[in-house]
């Protein structure tokens, strides 16, 4: 695997042939990224993340639309780093926990809402639903389900995070708060916050940009949606390109946000990628073909059944 730096100059496309293009938002998961892949050996991966400042799904459209036309050889998109988990006693998120978008029923993974208008209610308006990821990731990603509820076998993440057990910061929290959902934040730390408010949740025995504890609620427990997680930038990739989206856990989508689980979630989510990324190279990624290539093998085909 190659970890390279999105740039024309530095990598020709011709020689990256079947690609697959890592999108990061932040510095944090760049950083991650980078460190958990290897170097020249394939499957070609290039790594981007959005420009300094300017965060969000238009920044995001645009990296994906220039990562398309840099390297025609792209087979799909991974878009990685961290989101709001939506904990409910059914699902039992927890932070660091890891994300990933994969469909069910008749829904493809990643929905796409609207949160500048509210509905009656507080809700938000939902614009659609996305398409789902590549059958071949979808396959590999079940794989990786099954082997990680498997006691018996090792837990990948953790063998893979000691990749960055020298980079300052990156190292588990100790603190895992969830607060009751009415409970507002106070203050500009959660140092003041009523630790009588949080939830009490049994340890763990066995390994399993929205602000609004209630409103994250609704989804989470909505029963056709149950909702696991929150971003932003995902929607507008997956307008471009076939995505996989993988998030670590850093918040709970609630008003007690605090950067200090930001760096380890960041660090599950590229954990989490490279085991997928081995796992694809043994089975070989020259299945899935070049994104635009599909794109125009699908106006040939639209222009001849149109004649």
């Amino acid at each position: 695997m190659l970890k390279q730096k999105a740039s024309p100059r530095a990598t020709t496309p011709e020689r990256l042939a079947g690609t697959e293009v890592e999108i990061c938002a932040l510095e944090e998961e760049y950083e991650c990224a980078c460190r958990m892949l290897d170097t020249n050996q394939k499957p070609w991966v290039v790594v981007s993340f959005l420009p300094p400042g300017r965060y969000g799904t238009e920044s995001a459209s645009r990296v994906a639309s220039d990562m398309v036309r840099t390297f025609p050889h792209l087979r799909f998109a991974l878009m990685v780093g961290f989101g709001g988990g939506a904990p409910t006693s059914e699902t039992d998120i927890r932070l660091g926990d890891v994300v990933v978008g994969t469909p069910r029923g008749a829904l493809g993974g990643v929905i796409q809402y609207d949160l500048e208008n509210r509905l009656p209610g507080g809700r938000f308006k939902m614009t659609g639903q996305l398409n789902a990821p590549p059958d071949k990731l979808l396959s590999v990603v079940g794989d990786k389900r099954r082997r990680y509820n498997d006691p018996r076998k090792p837990d990948f993440v953790a063998e893979h995070i000691r990749l960055v057990d020298d980079m300052a910061g990156y190292q588990r929290p100790q603190r895992d708060d969830l607060y009751c959902a009415e409970y507002q934040h106070e203050g500009k730390t959660c140092e003041k916050c009523d630790v009588k408010q949080t939830v009490q949740r049994p340890q763990r025995r066995s390994r399993r940009v929205i602000a609004d504890a209630a409103t994250r609620d609704f989804y989470a427990h909505n029963p056709e949606l149950k909702v696991l997680c929150f971003d932003m930038e995902s929607a507008v990739v997956m307008n471009n390109l076939p995505c996989l989206v993988i998030r670590g856990i850093e918040n709970y989508a609630d008003s007690h946000k605090n950067e200090h689980w930001r760096k380890y979630a960041a660090s599950t989510a590229a954990a989490y990628v490279r085991e997928l990324l081995l796992s694809l190279k043994s089975r070989g990624v020259d299945a899935i073909p070049p994104w635009v290539g599909r794109i125009k093998d699908e106006v040939v085909q639209g222009e001849s059944e149109n004649t």
